[in-house]
């Protein structure tokens, strides 16, 4: 499956249409920003943390702007950043013929999440869904994933599942479509191996506007029954300081993958976006040592079997089988 950006169809909508998707869009993604940081929140609060989220509206001289939070020096996040946007303008004409529609106008708005727990056995979530529209071209995109560095297969198969579920209530060649975008999406190229267990990623869904946008909705609804059963359980079991040195480690993948290949970061900063928000997705802490390798049998080294395209829910089928 390819993620290159398609070749421009002819406008099925009409404009009046476009910007009231886009209207209802830049308001969805505001209330799931609040609907996920009250919850982020109350996970520090039953844990007798004082960390809550501070939140900045920002401006893009270009045109738009948006609210990043962030949660630094949780009991449970040791950072977490929630963020929306709502920007336009002008694109480079270059970067512009890099995705559907015509000319250079375009309209983006969306929110972005990255979060990174402080216990090792709690793994880094992502999650993007974004609303994008170029002339008269409008698109959906988005996904989530996980990233364990000690790798629990209840956890997959429930994340797994709660995506599949939201998929297989518009179209249940979803799922599967969805989820190889992601295994080959989050493929880091020069280290031939995936950045986790996966997920689901889908760009450009422009063929019908409406059923596009419900399954969008309901997408990003997903997230955090997908995500919060699994911080939950995970965010208090014991570790020690081996445990945090390979969750250091293992970080340094996710900078890689997202200053090299990330598709949110790429377009953040080619429309002057703000850059602190768009880097707020970096962990707080990140270790790099030089030609590291696990010791055979070891926890660690059990992870990168899980580096590589699977079907978790298969795999978990035939296991109660």
């Amino acid at each position: 499956m390819s993620t290159s950006a398609p070749s421009a169809p002819s406008p099925s909508v009409s404009r009046q249409q476009l910007e009231a998707t886009a209207s209802a869009a830049a308001a969805y993604v505001r209330e799931l920003q609040e609907r996920i940081c009250s919850a982020l929140e109350a996970l520090e609060v039953g844990v007798g943390s004082a960390a809550r989220f501070r939140f900045d509206a920002w401006q893009r001289p270009g045109g738009g702007g948006g609210r990043s939070g962030v949660l630094e020096g949780g009991e449970v996040f040791e950072k977490a950043g929630v963020n929306v946007s709502e920007v336009f303008g002008q694109l480079e004409p270059g970067f512009a013929g890099t995705m559907p529609g015509d000319g250079t106008a375009f309209y983006a708005t969306g929110i972005s999440l990255v979060l990174h727990p402080r216990n090792p056995y709690a793994p880094t979530t992502h999650a993007n869904f974004r609303f994008l529209r170029r002339g008269d071209t409008g698109w959906f995109g988005g996904g989530a994933d996980l990233t364990p560095y000690y790798p629990n297969p209840d956890d997959i198969v429930h994340f797994h599942r709660t995506l599949k579920a939201a998929c297989d209530a518009h179209d249940p060649a979803y799922y599967p479509r969805f989820k190889a975008w992601a295994d080959e999406y989050y493929f880091l190229k020069h280290r031939g191996e995936t950045r986790g267990i996966g997920g689901t990623f889908f760009d450009y869904l422009h063929d019908d506007l409406a059923k596009n946008h419900a399954f969008w909705r309901d997408a990003g609804a997903s997230f955090l029954p997908a995500y919060l059963p699994i911080v939950s359980g995970r965010h208090q079991t014991p570790y020690g300081e081996r445990e945090r040195q390979f969750q250091l480690y293992r970080r340094g993948r996710y900078v890689e993958f997202n200053l090299l290949y990330d598709r949110g970061t790429v377009f953040g900063l080619k429309t002057d976006g703000r850059v602190e928000s768009i880097l707020m997705s970096l962990p707080p802490l990140v270790r790099f040592q030089y030609d590291y390798r696990p010791e055979p049998g070891s926890p660690e080294a059990a992870l990168y079997d899980c580096l590589r395209p699977r079907d978790w829910l298969a795999e978990a089928s035939e296991r109660s089988s």
